[in-house]
């Protein structure tokens, strides 16, 4: 019972015949009085609980419980060996959940990660079980029709946002999604698609190469980001105390995102370009001036020149990349609207080639080109990996359907990384140039190189 209700039920027995009467007039004023108590409460309390973006002189910085929180974050899923997209841990049991959560949670807290980016599905049950355990917080993430969707019965694989029946059924989902998950304890913020931009292109969910812009794409794509917009906008109206962000593919067709999507609070991306982002945050900055969090970004750890696992090539890029995350950031001197990012991954997807075949192979074969990765990159060869990207190897299923994980070097090369923190007082470029040049990758080769390997399962 409220102390409303409280309230009312005692006025109540005072006006039906107990000794202690108060007049009407009393009444209303204390019941005046009282809901405006409760309104300062209840906005103090939701101050405390909200999350939010703000900029200041020094830049933008995302704030939750009160406090400025740089985004240490990782892309993560649940997927044993000889599984794929169909596999879903939340219908196993209470029990193998939680032990597959304290044993990777633990491993996450352990490297200075404090927020993961999960796909919907998650029960708000074990968001609050994540966040109150290990302090790590969820992006919750809906894919926005990026993989097709059902229509009048019929799998439609790639999605025309411009159709009435899809633009009424993505607002009820990510409206339902708001309301469902509206005051989960740990929740970060709500992110949108996943690359949609790529699949106005791309008919399936395997990866490709990135496709170049198109004019012929372009009316498609101010359609999608058009709904992009009316759905932060219906989200918002019913959970306000939660940014909304996209997960664009790079900068692509950022001037129709510029015209068409006012209402997002967050420019989310996947930017895969080598050891340095180069002019991303300087662009969205001058031109899109929205705080920046990268949704995907690193290198997978196999050498499709060499034709070997390569961990040092993986690690050299995460420290590049996590290096210019901290330089973007609010009060370090440059456009200060980076407000952290999720290295893309946590652990191997054995999958991702092929999708529904040779589940339990750990393939080889890369699947699309990127010159930016000059490591393992040979003119008209693809070098790029899907099946390696995590940063920790992945061993086979046991008996019980669980697995055990092997750091490689990017491992500890992030958990030193972590460690900076650009919100500091004082911290400047200079802390930060001596901070990562401290983090020796000879020495996180060494140290993954003298762990158990998978060989071992």
């Amino acid at each position: 019972m409220t102390l409303l209700m409280v309230f009312r039920s005692r006025h109540h027995n005072y006006r039906s015949g107990y000794k202690h009467r108060i007049s009407e007039k009393m009444y209303q004023s204390l019941l005046t009085i009282l809901v405006l108590l409760l309104s300062v409460s209840t906005v103090a309390c939701s101050d405390s609980d909200r999350v939010f973006v703000e900029k200041d002189e020094e830049g933008w910085k995302l704030y939750a419980q009160g406090e400025p929180l740089m985004v240490n974050g990782m892309n993560w899923d649940y997927f044993p060996v000889g599984t794929n997209y169909e596999y879903i841990i939340w219908e196993e049991s209470d029990e193998f959940i939680k032990t597959a959560l304290d044993y990777e949670m633990g491993l996450l807290q352990d490297m200075g990660v404090n927020a993961i980016r999960v796909y919907t599905g998650i029960p708000q049950r074990w968001i609050e079980y994540i966040y109150d355990n290990f302090g790590i917080y969820t992006m919750l993430n809906h894919s926005f029709g990026r993989y097709g969707m059902m229509l009048d019965g019929e799998w439609v694989g790639n999605t025309d946002y411009a159709d009435p029946r899809v633009i009424e059924n993505l607002i009820d989902e990510v409206t339902l999604l708001a309301r469902d998950y509206r005051g989960t304890r740990g929740l970060l913020l709500y992110l949108l698609g996943n690359e949609n931009n790529y699949g106005l292109f791309w008919g399936g969910a395997e990866t490709e190469d990135i496709p170049m812009e198109d004019e012929l794409m372009e009316d498609r794509a101010r359609d999608m980001y058009r709904l992009f917009n009316q759905a932060a906008v219906a989200m918002k109206e019913i959970d306000s105390d939660r940014p909304i962000a996209i997960a664009n593919g790079d900068l692509q067709f950022l001037d129709i995102i510029v015209e068409e999507l006012p209402d997002i609070d967050i420019f989310g991306s996947n930017v895969y370009r080598g050891v340095s982002f180069t002019d991303f945050y300087d662009r969205v900055q001058n031109e899109y001036g929205k705080p920046v969090l990268l949704t995907e970004f690193g290198a997978d750890a196999y050498n499709a020149r060499t034709q070997e696992e390569d961990q040092k090539c993986q690690a050299y890029y995460k420290h590049g990349n996590w290096k210019e995350i901290y330089m973007y950031a609010a009060g370090m001197g440059k456009t200060g609207n980076s407000i952290g990012g999720f290295t893309f991954q946590f652990s191997d997807g054995w999958w991702k080639h092929g999708q529904t075949e040779d589940l339990d192979v750990h393939n080889t074969e890369a699947s699309w080109a990127n010159a930016a990765y000059a490591c393992d990159f040979v003119e008209g060869e693809n070098n790029m990996n899907e099946e390696w990207f995590g940063i920790m190897a992945k061993g086979m299923t046991d008996p019980d359907g669980h697995y055990k994980l092997y750091p490689r070097a990017a491992y500890y090369v992030l958990k030193e990384a972590h460690r900076f923190d650009p919100y500091k007082p004082g911290a400047d470029l200079v802390d930060l140039e001596n901070h990562f040049e401290a983090i020796s990758l000879e020495d996180a080769f060494q140290r993954a190189e003298g762990e158990e390997s998978p060989q071992s399962d």
